[in-house]
């Protein structure tokens, strides 16, 4: 029987719109990076305080390498300082913090500070905020996958794989949001996303803050479930 939702317990947000909220401001494209960092700390402020238990955030794609090579020198300089400032304030907030994504490609220094923010967090008991780095859907199914055939297995059921993806001890998102008004998911979370509700705004991601997480909540929890039922 379909019911009315409770709050979900995990979100999946596809931060689009950073470079049209600086067009539209005369601006260079990292302003618009800039600003999307500080939606990023006020939207994971908003979601711990809401209960929210799990939070994903496509942060960097596969797919974003193509970009200019200025563009992604800021995208790297922005995640280094944002590690920097998880490491300082991630314990005492209590999160925990995960990444998700293939390990080639980025910078050593980078890589370094991704492991010690995940050890150091561990053990953490708050929102658990897995950032999608280097993120391609389609490349974590193939990770399934080989991991798999490495492992000798010629049969595999939808459990086997999702046991084999980046972090098999989340559970799938119950919502995703995608902001700038764009309506695709763009490879990500293809294999979790099978039962998840969209969500779709036309505010750009520098602008999304508390009052935007509260109205997609309020869209989420409107809907029925039923899957696959009546």
């Amino acid at each position: 029987m379909a019911e009315t939702n409770a709050l979900p317990l995990h979100i999946g947000i596809i931060m689009d719109g950073n470079g049209r909220w600086a067009a539209r401001r005369a601006l260079p494209r990292s302003a618009g990076h800039r600003e999307g960092a500080r939606a990023v700390q006020r939207t994971i402020e908003a979601a711990s305080e809401l209960g929210i238990k799990y939070i994903t955030l496509y942060a960097f794609s596969t797919e974003n390498w193509s970009r200019p090579a200025s563009e992604i020198d800021t995208l790297m300089h922005l995640l280094e300082k944002t590690l920097d400032e998880y490491q300082q304030s991630a314990h005492k907030r209590d999160w925990r913090i995960l990444i998700s994504g293939e390990r080639d490609r980025l910078p050593a220094g980078i890589l370094a500070k991704m492991d010690a923010l995940v050890r150091a967090t561990a053990e953490n008991k708050g929102i658990s905020i897995n950032l999608a780095l280097n993120y391609g859907a389609r490349q974590e199914l193939a990770h399934a996958v080989n991991r798999l055939m490495k492992e000798g297995l010629t049969a595999v059921t939808p459990q086997d794989i999702s046991r084999r993806l980046y972090q098999p001890e989340i559970p799938d998102p119950e919502l995703i949001i995608r902001t700038s008004g764009e309506e695709r998911l763009s490879n990500f979370l293809l294999w979790q996303a099978a039962y998840s509700e969209f969500y779709f705004t036309p505010v750009l991601w520098p602008d999304f803050n508390a009052d935007e997480l509260k109205k997609a909540l309020e869209a989420y929890r409107a809907r029925k479930r039923r899957f696959g039922g009546i």
